[in-house]
């Protein structure tokens, strides 16, 4: 399956549960028709271990607010 396929399928699915679980909780503040936009972002990281990945994000700084 393409990646953007899988990630569209994604929303759809996600997006219909959410409506049908949380209505009352999603018309409160969310009045588009559409939920999630167009747009989606993937990443890779290689073969590294899940720990090494773990401590990358972890020493990671912040942006300045």
């Amino acid at each position: 399956m393409e990646l953007s396929k899988f990630v569209n399928n994604f929303k759809s699915v996600s997006s219909r549960k959410l409506r049908q679980e949380f209505p009352e909780q999603i018309n409160k503040f969310y009045w588009k028709e559409v939920f999630w936009n167009s747009s989606y972002f993937i990443a890779s990281c290689g073969g590294v271990t899940i720990s090494t990945l773990r401590k990358y994000i972890e020493n990671q700084t912040r942006p300045h607010e």
